[in-house]
């Protein structure tokens, strides 16, 4: 874990959740990493955290950083947490969310060294995440998080993930605003269309765009958006170079510009609906299969399954009754 500044008080000796959101709302960066270890292991005190943060109703702005590995999304960032505090925004979280290596986080860590230069910006906080044993994976374990940040008070929340995979789209899309990075060359294109990325992007970067072939890389996603953009907004395509800066300023006001677009007349209200109905579908979905494994590593589920052997049930009245027993059910 990257984490910016020195914790304001002391370190709140308490596992409660309430406890420590009420310090990390006053600043103790360690009560808000304890906070953020829950969620990642899951299991009853990362639920408790969870549901404390929601009970705030209170909700930060968020951004989703994807694209595929090497395209600077990491260096992308770190400007882009610049560029936001320089314009006023009090505090902003990182999430770098790293898929692949579920206990230690594997070199992937290795990137955030890119975002050291807010290391010792009390009004920044970066931490690296995994799925760990989260009921449902990542994908709860990211929204949970976001809300711990923003009931902490943090205004503002950037979510990086290493890759353009599914549970990257699953990630990146948990946010309100999903920005996808390409390079110029556009080799990358293929992933991010199999991966779904440009259905769900809102704004485009084309990252190194000091390189050859920016102008190709503008024309094919262009060309892309012609063909397959619905709604009333189209993805803005903007040009930045990570390593000095170039473009990053039209890059906020674009995330800034589709926050406001998401304002008027209640889109984002219905945006983050659509989340929260896609979140409690993943977490039921989980934890069904849950208890269906559970049960099935069970004597009843074996005993069952020497009826259906014995021909005194058919398989259909074997998941009838084991369905009963998860979902109670009777038909």
């Amino acid at each position: 874990m990257i984490s910016g500044g020195e914790p304001s008080t002391p370190p709140v000796p308490t596992k409660n959740p309430a406890d420590l959101l009420d310090a990390a709302g006053g600043g103790d960066r360690v009560a808000l990493a304890r906070l953020l270890s829950q969620v990642e292991r899951g299991g009853q005190a990362g639920h408790r955290a969870a549901a404390q943060a929601y009970r705030t109703g209170v909700e930060a702005d968020t951004v989703g950083i994807t694209g595929a590995p090497g395209a600077g999304k990491s260096t992308l960032t770190a400007r882009l947490i610049a560029t936001a505090r320089r314009a006023g925004v009090s505090q902003v979280g990182v999430l770098a969310v790293d898929p692949s290596s579920p206990f230690s986080g594997g070199a992937i860590l290795g990137d955030r060294v890119r975002m050291q230069d807010h290391a010792l910006d009390p009004g920044v906080f970066i931490r690296s995440m995994a799925s760990r044993g989260h009921l449902g994976g990542l994908a709860a374990a990211v929204p949970e998080a976001v809300r711990i940040m923003g009931a902490a008070g943090f205004p503002l929340v950037l979510v990086e993930t290493v890759g353009v995979g599914q549970v990257e789209v699953e990630v990146a899309t948990a946010t309100d605003t999903t920005v996808v990075v390409v390079n110029p060359g556009w080799g990358d294109a293929i992933q991010a269309n199999k991966a779904g990325l440009l259905e769900t992007a809102d704004i485009f970067v084309i990252n190194k765009a000091d390189r050859p072939g920016t102008r190709e890389a503008r024309r094919d996603l262009e060309q892309m958006l012609d063909l397959t953009t619905p709604g009333d907004w189209r993805p803005p395509v903007v040009e930045t170079v990570a390593s000095d800066g170039s473009g990053v300023d039209r890059l906020w006001e674009q995330i800034t510009h589709h926050k406001s677009h998401l304002l008027a007349d209640g889109r984002l209200e219905r945006r983050r609906k659509v989340r929260l109905d896609r979140e409690i579908a993943q977490l039921l979905a989980a934890r069904i299969d849950y208890e269906v494994k559970r049960l099935l590593a069970g004597e009843a589920a074996g005993a069952l399954t020497d009826r259906v052997v014995a021909h005194e049930l058919d398989p259909y009245e074997a998941v009838q009754a084991m369905m009963t027993t998860v979902l109670g059910e009777s038909a």
